[in-house]
């Protein structure tokens, strides 16, 4: 396995840690706040999509097609991450399905860099925590599992099963 292939398949399996941590998530679940001040699990995938868009396409301009008319505004906003109203954000589906597709654009990017391009450097502004394109995709999976993190204390105030 190489390195592509390793950050491939990790990308995938982190898409489906997301969902199955979601999965027995109803509507009104998704706007559990785990204690006050913390961020719900609805805006945080919000955040996520918007995150993942963001960062892949500064190191590969164009791989992620725009996110919908709005959608940063009512999640990338820290002004918006005490919106409660699910009117104002999105639906659990739709997020879930946005997300996936953007992962899914990530993976596809990812799989026409060769194991050189991933040596590339990233722009300045990122090499504290992303120095190279190889470290931003792998930054991916560890974003993605933080907040898997966050969810899971929502689902721990829910009484919800422990799933790892």
């Amino acid at each position: 396995m190489n390195s592509i292939e390793f950050l491939s398949s990790g990308l995938a399996d982190n898409l489906e840690f997301l969902k199955m941590t979601l999965a027995d998530f109803s509507e009104a679940e998704m706007l559990t706040r785990p204690c006050p001040g913390a961020n719900h699990p609805l805006w945080q995938l919000g955040h996520l999509c918007i995150a993942e868009t963001n960062l892949i396409n500064t190191i590969k301009p164009g791989a992620i097609p725009e996110l919908p008319a709005g959608f940063a505004e009512r999640f990338e906003n820290k002004k918006t991450n005490n919106v409660d109203d699910p009117a104002k954000l999105a639906t659990k589906k739709q997020l879930v399905d946005l997300f996936t597709k953007i992962r899914q654009a990530t993976i596809a990017s990812l799989k026409k860099c060769s194991e050189t391009d991933l040596d590339a450097p990233t722009p300045e502004k990122f090499r504290q925590w992303a120095p190279t394109v190889g470290a931003m995709f792998a930054m991916q999976i560890g974003h993605v599992t933080m907040h898997v993190g966050q969810i899971q204390v929502a689902r721990r105030k829910l009484n919800k099963p422990i799933l790892f």
